[in-house]
């Protein structure tokens, strides 16, 4: 398994995120592990969403003008 180490947390947020895990009765370490998982699962729904709205385009499956098609596009680009 890897460890991710994060430097220079401003005190009032590791304050905050002490306060949450004690709330949730986890230790800081639990909570934050909880936090970067759910962040990559929304990212991996974020990639599947965005693959089936390319497929549904090519398919022609979306009744979308060039307009937005350039517009999902250049969001997408600005994601990565």
């Amino acid at each position: 398994m890897a460890t991710i180490q994060i430097r220079n947390v401003p005190d009032d947020v590791h304050e905050r995120l002490q306060q949450r895990a004690a709330a949730a009765g986890q230790s800081l370490q639990q909570h934050m592990l909880d936090a970067v998982c759910r962040e990559a699962e929304l990212a991996a729904a974020e990639e599947l969403l965005a693959h089936k709205r390319v497929e549904a385009l090519v398919y022609g499956e979306l009744d979308l003008d060039p307009a937005m098609v350039v517009e999902l596009i250049r969001a997408d680009r600005d994601s990565h």
